[in-house]
């Protein structure tokens, strides 16, 4: 759990706002489960990280499961609200179905196969909703909603759809000396027209699109943040096989994510599959357009012509939209975009929680 991203930002903003209700919280973590034991040097060999990845997902499952149990037990009034490996606690927040990531890039089943992780978690996952390990799983979207349902068939536990939220404090739109700051950190004049892609899992995320958009987008730099050494240098190579190598600014790592929505003027994410992006949330906050596919929680919350449009995963549809915005004024976009995404800060996200938290204490004392 930390400030940043993904699953241990969510549950780390979540932790921070259920705190400021005067919720008294505890974690338990991989390093709880570990009690102090040190981890194992990580393999440098991509097969070797994938055979320790899946050695740590099983340890995690069967002896952090029997653990995490130990810990509710001696608990036995505590509401669990679950984000991992484990098979225990009362609320399973479901980040994402690796079933329908594979499917949504097609050839679900043999990218399953190549992949002993996905494969454990698809059959993990299939107990968690069958059974009754949880008496409530906590879905991102409607869309994702669905999706679990085709996915698993029928859900033992209830149902609830709670988004994501954002941090409204560190996400705002940029005054002029903040964006003239984070321009200059990037080496980035004021002409130029900047789209932004965030994302290490660039084939799912959709960044060969973006490179190829730039060859109609003439217009318009691509900065990409995120990726690791391998896949940063195929989306290199692809930029220049293209044509379009001077426009493809690679960033780095998304630590600096407030400073990179200062700087570019719309955001792109042509996702294949997303439960619920937080960048997603987070660049309309930052007074950034989006161009997303219809996937996850981009449809309920991206609304075209306010704050950005919802696009096909397609090079040509995403060029156009790219230009169109690069010839508008940057400024003109931030007041609708921020505005849609005010409702989703994390304080009224951790009240939705504690709605469904007070539900399950009260069915509890009630059996």
């Amino acid at each position: 759990m930390g400030p940043g991203g993904g699953v241990t930002g969510v549950s780390w903003n979540l932790d921070r706002e259920f705190r400021s209700f005067g919720v008294i919280t505890e974690s338990f973590t991989y390093a709880s489960a570990r009690r102090g034991k040190p981890e194992r040097p990580w393999p440098r060999s991509r097969p070797g990280r994938a055979v320790a990845l899946t050695r740590q997902m099983l340890w995690f499952f069967i002896v952090g499961t029997a653990r995490a149990k130990e810990f509710l037990a001696e608990r036995p009034d505590a509401v669990a609200i679950c984000h991992n490996n484990v098979m225990a606690g009362d609320i399973y927040v479901n980040h994402g179905l690796v079933v329908a990531a594979m499917q949504a890039r097609g050839g679900a089943w043999w990218r399953m196969a190549r992949n002993p992780t996905h494969l454990f978690t698809y059959v993990r996952d299939f107990v968690r909703y069958r059974s009754g390990v949880h008496r409530a799983v906590v879905v991102l979207s409607q869309t994702e909603e669905r999706t679990l349902v085709r996915t698993y068939g029928k859900v033992a536990p209830e149902i609830v759809v709670i988004p994501n939220g954002v941090d409204l404090e560190r996400f705002h739109p940029p005054t002029p000396a903040e964006r003239e700051s984070a321009r200059a950190f990037f080496k980035l004049d004021e002409e130029s027209r900047v789209a932004l892609f965030i994302g290490h899992e660039f084939g799912r995320k959709g960044l060969e699109y973006a490179i190829d958009a730039l060859v109609e987008a003439t217009t318009v730099l691509l900065m990409v943040a995120g990726g690791r050494e391998n896949t940063v240098a195929e989306a290199r190579e692809h930029a220049l096989r293209v044509g379009v190598a001077p426009r493809v600014l690679f960033a780095g790592t998304r630590g600096h994510t407030p400073l990179l929505m200062h700087a570019a003027d719309m955001f792109v994410l042509p996702n294949a599959y997303e439960a619920n992006a937080l960048v997603i949330l987070e660049a309309p906050a930052s007074g950034r357009p989006v161009l997303a596919t219809r996937t996850g929680y981009a449809p309920e919350v991206i609304s075209d012509g306010v704050n950005g449009y919802l696009v096909e995963r397609d090079a040509h549809e995403l060029a156009v939209r790219m230009e169109e915005l690069a010839a508008t004024d940057p400024g003109s976009w931030s007041l609708g975009s921020r505005a849609s995404v005010e409702h989703l800060a994390w304080r009224a996200i951790a009240q939705r929680y504690l709605v469904l938290v007070d539900e399950l204490r009260q069915r509890r004392s009630d059996q």
